[in-house]
């Protein structure tokens, strides 16, 4: 049986990017608000949305083990986060397209695709991020 060490979620090393994300995602929403209007703002958070949630899944299920005895876990935890991330994104995109309205597409994008890019560029700092 493999041994398995558990990581709190709270202290998994991904964990000061999720935050960085939802911290741009709002203020994305704070930005098309104030410069496009109501719908553009949540059109936007949502969209930060779409992307941060997921986010959060892969995180929690990718990074939950640790150690060389675990490496067989590790291995299906971040095939489990990576798939779930994936169809958790096409999902929140369907509900969100289909159930709300009125809604301002290049908001929605906007929100995703700048979040997205948080998180490619953070993990550039994941190295200073973990050193705290």
């Amino acid at each position: 049986m493999a041994y398995r060490n558990k990581v709190p979620f709270h202290r998994q090393p991904m964990f000061r990017v999720i935050v960085l994300q939802a911290t741009v995602g709002v203020l994305i929403g704070l930005l098309f608000g104030l410069v496009q209007g109501w719908t553009a703002a949540y059109s936007a958070l949502l969209g930060g949305l779409v992307a941060v949630i997921p986010n959060v899944y892969f995180t929690y299920k990718a990074f939950q083990y640790f150690g060389a005895r675990s490496i067989a876990v590790i291995v299906q935890s971040f095939w489990a986060g990576e798939m779930g991330k994936l169809i958790l994104t096409a999902v929140f995109f369907a509900v969100l397209f289909l159930g709300v309205k009125p809604l301002n597409v290049f908001a929605v994008f906007s929100g995703y695709i700048l979040v997205q890019i948080t998180s490619a560029t953070s993990l550039l700092l994941t190295k200073s991020f973990l050193k705290r």
